[in-house]
């Protein structure tokens, strides 16, 4: 299915190809039989660029042709008649690309990786339905230099409204003394060194230091972009301008999606979600060590205050020897405890060599001791 639809379009564009070259014929015999008035256009434009370099071209044209088709035409000896179609609007051909934006009514051609035997003239065209009808061109010359004589720094500039922008436009040196303008494509309106200011437009200066002239244009607004051109003399090379409107604090909160405050609430709660868990587990951690420790601590009290403690303190400057206890290791507040156990005498004991005492008395003692801190 793909390869049928691949085949359709050729055989398309092959039949819309030999219907511009019928046409094209027909107008070449008009313009045998009625003479050179009948030619379908001139070459307002004259373009260099570098070897191996790009071009992007703008192709203005009426409203009322928004719907038909748009091609570029190219031929190297200027004959339009016998031109070759190198792409349709909003389709891609080797190194030629073709984007047609029918709200601004223009289109544009990008050309790239250009070589010697790409100079030549070349036609933007608006195809006119019927036979016996002309189409609308617009014819211009394209030189391909090693050393172009006119180029910019940069093809495209941009800026924002209420700011300045400024174009550098080179020249060799055969153009120095060419004149030199800054021209505006979609009114042909252009802007010289004695002409530096307009009612309708941002304030331009030009300034020509003898290899280059600078273009600066200040106050800019939203109505200046769209395509320009240096020229120098016939030459010219093409420059977009775009301008866009600063956003205000009240339209960005307008927009959800470009709301700074917006955006740091979906960043803080994220955070929250991914810390609120984590300092919970913490709390939850430190609560559990806690009265894990708290017990033991409870439990190694309740054992030093069921214990006995018992110690003697002697003193040791003789009277140890003779059994004596010192008398400062007995405090007024010392508790003795005493259990004391009685046996009767027993009547068919036999005899016992003990014969002092008939009854025993048993006594265990336990004596808690205050023993004083040392000084």
């Amino acid at each position: 299915m793909e390869m049928m639809k691949i085949k359709k379009e050729e055989t398309l564009q092959l039949f819309d190809r030999t219907t511009v070259s019928l046409k094209n014929f027909i107008v070449f015999f008009l313009w045998l039989i009625t003479g050179p008035e009948c030619t379908t256009g001139s070459a307002s434009r004259e373009l260099t660029v570098q070897t191996g370099g790009s071009v992007i071209i703008p192709c203005y044209y009426d409203r009322k042709y928004t719907e038909h088709k748009k091609y570029w035409c190219f031929h190297a000896k200027a004959a339009y008649n016998y031109c070759s179609i190198l792409a349709y609007a909003n389709e891609t051909k080797g190194k030629v690309s073709v984007i047609d934006h029918p709200d601004q009514s223009f289109f544009t051609v990008t050309m790239r990786n250009l070589q010697h035997e790409d100079t030549g003239s070349y036609w933007c065209v608006e195809e006119i339905a019927g036979i016996f009808k002309v189409d609308e061109t617009e014819q211009l010359h394209l030189t391909v230099q090693s050393a172009p004589d006119v180029s910019v720094k940069s093809s495209s500039v941009s800026g924002h409204e209420g700011d300045n922008v400024s174009v550098q436009c080179f020249y060799s040196s055969g153009y120095k003394n060419k004149p030199k303008h800054w021209c505006r494509y979609k009114d042909k309106g252009c802007y010289t060194e004695k002409r530096t200011d307009t009612s309708q437009n941002s304030s331009v200066q030009i300034s020509d230091d003898g290899r280059s002239f600078t273009v600066l244009m200040t106050g800019l607004r939203l109505s200046d972009s769209g395509w320009y051109f240096c020229s120098v003399g016939d030459l010219q090379a093409p420059v977009q301008l775009t301008v866009t409107a600063v956003v205000t604090t009240e339209e960005f909160d307008k927009n959800g999606t470009n709301n700074p405050s917006s955006s740091e609430e979906q960043q803080n709660k994220h955070y929250l979600e991914v810390w609120i868990p984590i300092v919970l587990l913490f709390l939850l951690c430190l609560l559990l060590v806690t009265v894990v420790s708290a017990v033991k601590l409870r439990k190694k009290n309740n054992r030093n205050d069921t214990r006995g403690v018992t110690e003697v303190t002697r003193d040791g400057d003789g009277d140890a020897g003779n059994g004596v206890c010192s008398s400062s290791a007995v405090a007024e507040n010392d508790v003795t405890y005493s259990s004391v156990t009685v046996r009767p005498k027993s009547k068919t004991k036999a005899f016992s060599p003990v014969s002092v005492e008939d009854e025993v008395t048993y006594s265990s003692v336990h004596k808690q001791v205050h023993v004083p801190e040392k000084i």
